[in-house]
Parts: C-alpha cells; structure tokens; sequence
C-alpha cells in the first residue's frame, strides 16, 4: 500500500491537490460545503495511517477515548467544579501519551502509539483545560471530531486552539477573503518546498553528511552543531509551512510555527519565535497555571522563586515530552537554567543599566551570543554529545 505521510512524497501533494481542487473552487466563489471538507479529513486521515493497520486502530480508539473523557468532564463541569474530577480527566488524557514515550524503553507498548499523537493530544488536553477554566460550555461531537482530525496539522502541528479553529470553520469567507487566503496558501507552500525540500536536503546531505564531521573532535562537534541547527529549522519550519498553507487552501488560519529565531536578541525573545504554538501552549497551560496556582493557594512568598520554579517545570515537561532520554531531560533543564538566568540579568540591568538595549552594536552582539546558546542546546538535544555522559 502507498504510504501517505503528510508531506513525504509527491503522491501525497498530488492527492491532495486533486482533493482540494473542489474547495478552492468554492472558495473563490465565496462558498463552502462543509460536509465535503469533513469527508476530506477522514479521507486523508485514513490515507496517512492505512498503510499502518495498528496505527489506524490506535488513533480511532485514542479519537474515541478523548472524546468520552472530553464529554464526561464537560457534563461534570457543568453541574459540579470540582478538582478531583478534573485532575483525573486530565491524567487519562495524558496516559497514552506518557505510554507512547515510555515505548521508547518498554518496545511491549510500540502498538499504542501513532503519527502526531503528541499533537492530538495536546488538542484534547487544552479543551479539558478550557472546559475547567469555564472557556467551554458546549462541544458538539462533529466539531470535536472536525478538530482532532485535521489532516493538515494532524502529524507535527502547528498546535491550534479549539476555539480559534471553531471561529474560523464557521465561517465563510468572501471571494475577495479567500482569495487572499489561497494566494498566502500557495506562497506558504512554495516556501515550504524551498526551505524542506531544496535548502534542507543540502544541508543534511552536504554539511552534516560530510566525513569531516565524523570524528568526535572539538572542530567537528562545532560544525556539527551550526549544521544541526540550520537543518533542524529548516526541515521543521518546512513542513509548518506545508501545514499552514494546505491549512489556508481550506480555509482555515493555522497560526505561525516561526518568526526568524535565528536573529532572537535572548531566550525569552527566542521562544517567542521557535515552534511558537508549542511554546504559547506550554507557556499557558503549564507555567502560568503553575504560577497562578502558587500564588493563590500562597505556596511560597517570593514570586521571582515561582517563577523560577515554573520556569523549571515548564521545560523540564517539555524535555520528557521530546523523550525520556537524558539528552531530552538535559535539555529541558539547560533552557530552563539559561531563562531564569536571563530573568535574573533583566532584572539587574533594570536596576544597573550597562546593557542598553537600543544600541546597535549591543543588539548584534545579544543576536550573536543568543545564536550559540540556541545552537548547543540544539547539540544536546541532537545527541551527538551523548558519548560525554555514557563514558
């Protein structure tokens, strides 16, 4: 059977060229049948995993599991806010996932895991979030459904919000509107080619496939982790791009994945433009639920400590989150560390200016430094200094 992973392959570009034809007709006639966008999802969600039978089941019956939790915690929700029941929605939302990564350990559990079911699972874990927060009283099942099988994001994301993908199904865009929509589409998608398909590939096959980057030397290393980093955006971004653009041939706006990292000025600039859905989703639901909580309940009285303290939970989640392996975990606590460090100065220099900010040569001089901090973090989640920690 031909495989249809999401971006892989001409046939997957062809077919979906074929499929969307009948919606980029109606676009830009100002019109949508929502019904023939529906059966194009499940369509194409079938496609990507019917080469993989166990695949297909598991995403079917983790689909059905999230939809029960999600149903039954918004029926209790209703007549009752109580912690208990939404801690425990919460932990079997997330057991799946924490199995599929255990996997990696335990290769008994490899048939529960499927393509994207970390993304799909942030999906249902933001709904039962905003269910507890009061932000959703109702989710009909087919706009649950229309959600989590979103074929364009359903593999590697961009992370959307329920209620933003709500708004932008509902409606029907104009001519003029779609338009707009389709011409942004097809740029994003071009740029995708060109960013995953021309400059990626040479980097990963004439700068990280070189001999001279073999030996474990210091020079080597160096110029592993430069060429490490240029692939990991641009095959990554070039994909969110394939993403957003098929995203917008059906008329819905994914949010933006990456705003030039490479030139952030600190951390903190940084992770307002790498993998921005995932760090805005981290950012919402684990650090500022974990600091709002500290400071209500009055866990501690320094709030530069739960700060520090949230910081730290926050990337350390996110490091278990890419694996349980020590190059993940290592990772998760250098971000950490390098962010509540930058905290730190930020709020010395306020005190004792000597770092100005509006300085051209010292805003080069923060884009510089902030490269190579990005840059071996990438090293060590690569793992190719795993060989300093196994000796």
């Amino acid at each position: 059977m031909i495989s249809f992973i999401p971006y892989a392959s001409f046939q997957f570009f062809t077919l979906i060229a074929f499929l969307l034809a009948p919606i980029i007709i109606l676009g830009l006639m100002g019109m949508r049948n929502t019904l023939y966008n529906d059966c194009v999802a499940i369509l194409m969600t079938f496609l990507i995993f019917a080469a993989q039978p166990e695949q297909l089941i598991s995403i079917l019956l983790f689909i059905i599991w999230q939809a029960v939790l999600i149903k039954g915690y918004l029926a209790i929700r209703t007549k009752n806010n109580n912690s208990a029941c939404f801690y425990i929605a919460l932990v079997l939302a997330i057991i799946p996932l924490f199995l599929v990564k255990l996997s990696a350990d335990v290769p008994a559990l490899n048939f529960i895991g499927f393509l994207g079911i970390s993304y799909v699972s942030f999906k249902s874990i933001q709904m039962i979030m905003d269910i507890r927060d009061g932000l959703l009283k109702e989710i009909p099942l087919i706009q649950y459904f229309r959600f989590i099988v979103f074929f364009p994001t359903i593999s590697s994301g961009p992370i959307d919000r329920y209620r933003r993908f709500r708004e932008d199904t509902s409606k029907i865009l104009t001519s003029v509107e779609y338009r707009t929509l389709l011409y942004q589409g097809l740029n994003k998608i071009f740029l995708g080619f060109l960013y995953k398909y021309i400059i990626g590939y040479l980097i990963h096959k004439y700068w990280m496939g070189s001999p001279m980057l073999l030996p474990d030397t210091l020079s080597s290393i160096w110029l592993y982790m430069y060429g490490y980093s240029m692939y990991l955006f641009f095959d990554f971004a070039g994909y969110s791009n394939f993403a957003i653009g098929v995203s917008y041939l059906m008329g819905v706006r994914t949010p933006e994945n990456f705003n030039r990292p490479f030139i952030s000025r600190n951390i903190k600039d940084f992770w307002n433009r790498w993998h921005m859905t995932l760090s805005f989703w981290f950012r919402d639901y684990i650090y500022m639920r974990f600091v709002y909580t500290a400071v209500k309940k009055k866990w501690l009285k320094n709030r530069y400590l739960i700060s520090d303290i949230g910081l730290t939970l926050n990337f350390l989640v996110m490091g278990f989150w890419h694996g349980f392996m020590l190059q993940y975990i290592i990772y998760g606590i250098y971000h950490a560390t390098a962010f509540i460090l930058f905290d730190k100065f930020e709020r010395f220099n306020k005190k004792h200016p000597f770092w100005p900010k509006d300085n051209k040569w010292m805003h080069a001089l923060s884009v510089v430094i902030t490269f190579h901090v990005i840059c071996f973090s990438f090293l060590i989640f690569s793992g190719r200094l795993d060989f300093l920690w196994q000796r």
